[in-house]
């Protein structure tokens, strides 16, 4: 029995065998399928990924991430709106494509450079070669295409060929404010004017050298300027009007706020299209106001003038003999027109006697000369936010006399006009030298930072003295009814290698309006104006003055200045003549 039983244990049966076989397949096909699954999941999200690609490549012609290697392959720099002191755009950004390449996935480079050069046939075809055959991984073929390019390319379908939108910057006004704005290079990156200063001021250049250029890596706020958009076309017109009618071979003002020293307005001619800047390298399209420095002539006899009354050794009663002119050694200084007789304070500048003027200078003394003219700001450069500036032709060194006398009449100086009007400025608004701007800056801001260079006193004399000239004066031209306007003009022969030219005149009128309670400082120049039909001479009060008066006219409505017709308060006793012979 036992045996048996031993036996029978020992035995396993089929029907066990066969259902332990079929458990072990199953396994080993559950492991199959699962792998099977995985692979053919992979293929698939790899062939969605691909097809995807092709797919966005195709619709948009854009890759979809291009790692830029370098500074140089970021797309160009998103910068902030630029506008006008009433919100009017003045500079923005659009986006447009540009095409790119990457060399190292272009199959053969000389074939596909000829069929980029007959779709582009402003880019040679030894350009194209040179970098499609580069081997890099990306290169910048073209900037700013237009839409007839892209989709001439488009149609090529070359691999490794493909395009990006970038920021464009774009003007609205064009030239209207060429030389306030400037302009930008193809990275988008200031090259002139207040492009070039908000890059420093935002920090651009900063962040683009970190590899960030896009809206989210900077102050996207917009900059706004004291600029008047409607002022500013305004006077650009009536340079270019003034350029046409005497053909001058420039043109230039400004219009200065003389509380804020907010610059409103300011244009240069010739200028240039910022939207194509080629022309910005032009000699002549530089910015006079700013850039250029010049002798403004007989508009300095204003500070002059209010040198003397400064000093309290003349009055508005005080005499000046006129009749003979000066002379100092080899060089005579006489009057253009003179009167030949003993002349009043007053006289002295509605006359705009240059004997008189040296006159006073050489009572007070060239010490005293040179540092009033110093504490003026003409012995320094005028920094505003614009990055172009002209440092200006004065001598430290100790003046002889008669460097003092011709500078007294604006000779043997040298400054941007914009300095003449902000100390013009000074003249008007009761003696504060306000640095000149062009961001908005409120009256109280403006008093804070600036220095008292003038009594009140003198202020109120310099703009009676200057109602004065034109009402009786040079400046009768410029007079507009019911602006008080007033002024004083400048005729300067111009500098030239063997001395000063008869033939060429830089002519200016230097203007305030309204006088009783100036609001608005207004200058413009005029190069080489001509004389025309019926005129005896191409003088300031012939050209300059009426182009200003034609300015002011169009402005004051704009900035709100309200005309009347009363009389300057409390002027006749001062602004009196006195018979003198």
């Amino acid at each position: 029995m036992n045996s048996v039983s031993d036996s029978g244990a020992g035995v396993i049966s089929p029907r066990i065998k066969q259902l332990a076989l079929q458990g072990a397949r199953k396994k080993r096909l559950d492991k199959g399928r699962i792998r099977l699954v995985v692979v053919m999941t992979v293929f698939f999200a790899v062939f969605t990924s691909i097809t995807g690609r092709l797919v966005y490549m195709a619709v948009t012609g854009k890759p979809r991430a291009i790692v830029a290697r370098s500074a140089d392959d970021l797309p160009a720099m998103s910068r902030p709106d630029v506008v006008d002191r009433n919100g009017v755009i003045l500079a923005t950004d659009v986006r447009k494509p540009s095409l790119f390449a990457q060399p190292n996935r272009i199959i053969d480079a000389n074939e596909a450079a000829d069929l980029l050069a007959d779709a582009l046939p402003d880019i040679s075809t030894s350009e194209l070669r040179s970098k499609l055959a580069s081997g890099k991984g990306f290169i910048w073929l073209k900037r700013g295409i237009n839409e007839a390019e892209q989709q001439r390319v488009h149609r090529l379908g070359i691999p490794g060929i493909g395009f990006r939108e970038e920021n464009r910057r774009v003007y609205p006004s064009g030239r209207t404010l060429s030389h306030v704005i400037g302009h930008v290079g193809i990275e988008n990156i200031g090259a002139a004017g207040l492009e070039k200063w908000i890059d420093a001021d935002r920090g651009l250049i900063a962040l683009r050298e970190a590899g960030l250029s896009g809206e989210r890596d900077r102050d996207n706020s917009a900059v706004e300027l004291s600029i008047d958009l409607r002022a500013q076309h305004a006077l650009r017109d009536e340079l270019a009007e003034a350029m046409k009618l005497y053909a001058a071979v420039g043109a230039s003002g400004v219009i200065l706020d003389v509380t804020t020293g907010e610059i409103v307005a300011l244009a240069s001619l010739p200028d240039y299209d910022p939207n194509d800047p080629k022309d910005s390298i032009d000699l002549n399209a530089l910015n006079r106001i700013t850039t250029g420095t010049y002798e403004l002539g007989s508009i300095f006899k204003a500070f002059t003038v209010a040198m003397a009354l400064e000093s309290g050794r003349f009055t508005m009663a005080s005499q000046l003999d006129a009749r003979a002119p000066l002379q100092f050694g080899s060089q005579r200084i006489g009057d253009f027109h003179g009167k030949g007789r003993v002349l009043t304070l007053p006289e002295v500048f509605i006359y705009s006697s240059n004997i008189g003027s040296a006159k006073m200078a050489l009572a007070l003394g060239v010490d005293h000369h040179r540092e009033f003219m110093q504490k003026l700001g003409f012995a320094d450069r005028l920094r505003t936010e614009l990055p172009e500036s002209a440092k200006p032709q004065f001598r430290r060194r100790q003046w002889k006399p008669v460097e003092s006398a011709t500078i007294a009449f604006g000779h043997g100086i040298a400054v941007a006009p914009l300095q003449a009007a902000a100390a013009t400025a000074a003249l008007m608004n009761g003696g504060y030298l306000v640095r000149p701007t062009f961001r908005k800056r409120s009256a109280e801001e403006a008093r804070a930072l600036a220095p008292r260079v003038l009594s009140q006193a003198t202020s109120d004399a310099m703009r009676q003295l200057f109602r004065l000239n034109v009402e009786k004066g040079s400046g009768k031209r410029a007079e507009v009814e019911g602006f008080l306007v007033g002024g004083k003009t400048g005729t300067a022969d111009k500098p030239g290698p063997h001395g000063y030219q008869k033939n060429k005149r830089l002519n200016s009128f230097l203007a305030a309006f309204p006088t009783d309670k100036p609001r608005y400082v207004v200058l413009v120049t005029l190069d080489e104006p001509q004389r025309t039909p019926g005129a005896g001479e191409a003088t300031a009060g012939l050209n300059a003055a009426p182009t200003v008066g034609k300015v002011i006219s169009r402005v004051a409505p704009l900035l709100q200045v309200a005309p009347r017709i009363e009389r300057l308060a409390g002027s006749q006793p001062a602004l009196a003549l006195p018979a003198v012979r």
